[in-house]
């Protein structure tokens, strides 16, 4: 990628692809983003700062030497741009081989991706899918801290329909930094819409009603 000026957001999409997640509950996790990304709303958002421009990239993980960059920063500046990426999206492949749950070494490989972000952002967001709590690798409450200190807002969508309380356990050990939450999804079939809202208050940096 060229030299870029500066951005409004950065933004990591993080998925969990741990044995808890099927085969087609990922596709649903993918289908769900790119549907969200492809939202007007969404689109306008991540267009709308004052550069007209927001990076983005999505990484994948499981246990803790299973993570992956499957779409790396990425320059949305204009419809097009925005359309391609959603594409990109739709297509990942699982990569990764289904095993235990390692949020907090997923989280060190997003703070190494945002160093190495292509230019400068006004905003960098850590947005953490996932429908369990971390059962390997290091506790994500460090890196959680780490990162909240350097700015950086980590945001959770928590899919409850294994761990009911799993909102909880995002707000104490996951979740961090300026403005962030965890929004509730209920079930796989509904994570296009909790995506698209969760995405309308990242790029927009404001609750959405």
């Amino acid at each position: 990628m060229a030299a870029l000026a500066g951005a409004d957001l950065a933004l990591i999409l993080m998925a969990d692809c741990s044995a808890s997640v099927t085969y087609d509950e990922f596709n649903l996790i993918a289908g769900g983003m790119a549907a969200a990304l492809r939202d007007t709303h969404v689109v306008a958002g991540m267009l709308g700062g004052p550069q007209r421009m927001t990076l983005a990239s999505v990484l994948l993980f499981s246990g803790r030497d299973a993570q992956d960059v499957v779409v790396d920063w990425t320059r949305i500046a204009s419809p097009a741009e925005a359309a391609a990426f959603a594409d990109a999206v739709d297509n990942v492949p699982r990569v990764l081989r289904p095993g235990l749950t390692a949020i907090g070494n997923a989280l060190a490989v997003a703070s190494a991706l945002l160093v190495r972000a292509p230019c400068p952002a006004a905003r960098h967001v850590v947005d953490v899918a996932g429908d369990g709590r971390a059962n390997d690798g290091v506790s994500p409450a460090p890196l959680r801290d780490a990162l909240a200190l350097a700015g950086v807002t980590i945001n959770g969508l928590c899919v409850l329909h294994e761990e009911p309380d799993l909102v909880a356990y995002f707000q104490q050990e996951v979740i961090g930094g300026p403005g962030a939450f965890a929004l509730v999804c209920g079930d796989y079939k509904d994570f296009a819409e909790a995506m698209r809202r969760k995405l309308l208050r990242e790029v927009t940096d404001r609750p959405i009603a």
